[in-house]
């Protein structure tokens, strides 16, 4: 917000309370008519308010749109390519390249387009662990932002610590600010651009919070691998035994969901760390999305999205009464709840646990063919990650129509991952097979047929299953092989279904079922083609046969 009379803010006075001595001049910004630093929650609402940035909702989370874009524009994100890094970036669909010399002139536009008016900053971590954590400030033009990167992130504790700070990665965030695609050579008017030998990200032509949030996730995804320690688009979660299950998927899969789980702890939601000492968040808070979301299904997550602090994004409400309306998606599918990790009840305060016993693999098949469960031996667990099948859902990318679509994302998560795939499976395998972890397979889409024919698999099914895999009951029951994939699937799982275990009972087409299944089998083999050069004999002979 422009400040054209130059009024004075609700927290104008404090702004500078909190300021590092590492100040903005060092990221080229200049001329600012007022910087906000590291300003809490209470002050950020007010600033939020004050901007009409948004709305305070039925029991005080803020609500926002987010404009055009209601999730990631995928093909507007960018890499420089510069010495020090491209050989180590996997370098096509999802990491484009960008010259230097065109990032220079964006972002020298970025600096223009700042002067004179307010920014805010929050300097933060990312990453739990002390030894791996990475100190990171997010610069924003609008104060929600501020609010969201003080949700997302691992906060600093004191003042002196606010003072010294210097961060090691920053992003800036310019929504109102487009690029010019004949001159900034961007695919739209939208941008993302990394730039790891400056160590600095700059966002424009979109409001998105996920973009940030991703931005840093995608930075950890280059730097970590690096050290031998493997980055993970995963939640976690901890028994009362201290047994860890990690949740890989992408959106929509049900991460979030899942590892909010009871009976557990979460250790986080989506963004991870494996080291020698064990798992770590990457974050401080969850970013849930949260369409139909009900307190009879998901009552932690519902929650924690009522209360001060949370952000809602693109949700419908009552203007009056002010309560939102989960299960509306007329502004998008993809409705998002950011809140600290702390508003979930029976979280893990360190962020840390041990070596993982279980992996779960999360993929929504909207085929309709994929078995609730399957356990999975190590070659198989490899084939599956670096597959990453799951259907993209509505509304988490721009782009996507009202129907699922089928696709393949390596390691669930090829969007974030910088290195080639290989490096993290290779890390991946190297870890599972040194700690002895179980990995099963879990289909969160639909049975009894395709999408808009047979219908989703209800999160209560799943759960059990899951109860039965961390109890040890699911290892003693009957398994049959699957007659494509080779995996092994239970015959019985007490609570669920018969007919839940075998889709092809299911179906009131049987014939109609393996058509289908063999359609999906043809897709892996087409998509793993691209992988067996560098996969060992085992890995390869792993996929399914037809």
């Amino acid at each position: 917000m422009n400040i054209i009379f130059n009024i004075k803010t609700p927290a104008e006075k404090e702004a500078k309370e909190l300021a590092s001595r590492f100040g903005v001049s060092n990221h080229g910004l200049r001329n600012l008519r007022k910087v906000y630093w590291n300003l809490p929650e209470p002050a950020l609402y007010e600033e939020i308010i004050f901007r009409s940035e948004g709305k305070i909702a039925y029991k005080g989370p803020i609500i926002v749109h987010t404009g055009k874009h209601t999730g990631r524009a995928a093909n507007d994100k960018f890499i420089v390519r510069e010495p020090s890094s491209e050989e180590h970036v996997w370098w096509g669909e999802y990491n484009r390249p960008l010259p230097p010399e065109q990032f220079s002139k964006l972002y020298a536009r970025v600096q223009a387009y700042l002067q004179q008016r307010d920014i805010f900053v929050q300097d933060c971590y990312v990453g739990a662990h002390p030894e791996s954590r990475l100190p990171i400030r997010i610069i924003t033009e609008y104060a929600w932002h501020s609010l969201f990167a003080r949700n997302m992130f691992l906060p600093i504790q004191s003042l002196e610590e606010y003072k010294n700070h210097v961060p090691e990665f920053t992003i800036i965030s310019a929504p109102n600010l487009n690029s010019l695609p004949e001159i900034d050579a961007t695919h739209s008017t939208t941008f993302i651009v990394l730039n790891f030998a400056q160590k600095v990200g700059i966002i424009g032509g979109t409001s998105y919070g996920g973009e940030i949030k991703k931005s840093i996730f995608t930075v950890m995804n280059y730097l970590l691998p690096l050290q031998g320690i493997l980055s993970m688009h995963c939640s976690a979660n901890v028994g009362k035994d201290g047994d860890v299950a990690l949740f890989f998927g992408l959106s929509g899969t049900g991460k979030t969901s899942l590892s909010a789980d009871p009976k557990r702890r979460l250790i986080g939601d989506d963004e991870h760390g494996w080291n020698d000492d064990g798992v770590f968040n990457f974050e401080n808070g969850c970013y849930a999305k949260v369409i139909r979301l009900s307190p009879e299904h998901e009552p932690q997550i519902y929650a924690a999205t009522r209360r001060f602090g949370a952000i809602i994004e693109n949700v419908v409400f009552d203007p009056v009464t002010r309560k939102i309306d989960y299960d509306d998606d007329y502004i998008t599918e993809n409705t998002r709840a950011s809140y600290p990790l702390e508003f979930i009840e029976n979280v893990v305060p360190e962020k840390m646990a041990g070596h993982p016993k279980f992996i779960i693999f999360l993929t929504c098949d909207a085929n309709g063919v994929m078995p609730p469960v399957a356990r999975l031996n190590p070659a198989q667990a490899m084939y599956q990650f670096i597959s990453g099948y799951t259907s993209k859902l509505s509304g988490t990318e721009i782009g996507l129509g009202l129907e699922p679509e089928a696709t393949f994302s390596t390691c669930f998560g090829a969007p974030f991952m910088v290195h080639h795939p290989i490096v993290y499976a290779k890390l991946l395998e190297q870890k599972m097979k040194k700690h002895n972890v179980q990995c099963w397979l879990v289909n969160t889409g639909w049975t009894g047929g395709p999408f808009g024919v047979g219908k989703r698999i209800s999160i209560g099914h799943t759960r059990r299953i899951l109860d039965a895999i961390f109890s040890g009951e699911l290892q003693k029951v009957k398994f049959r092989k699957d007659p494509i994939f080779g995996f092994e699937v239970p015959t019985q799982c007490e609570g669920v279904p018969a007919s839940l275990l075998n889709p092809e009972e299911s179906w009131p087409d049987r014939q109609a079922y393996w058509n289908k299944y063999r359609e999906l089998a043809t897709l892996f083999i087409e998509n793993f083609k691209k992988f067996k050069s560098q996969c060992p004999p085992e890995v390869i002979e792993a996929g399914p046969k037809l």
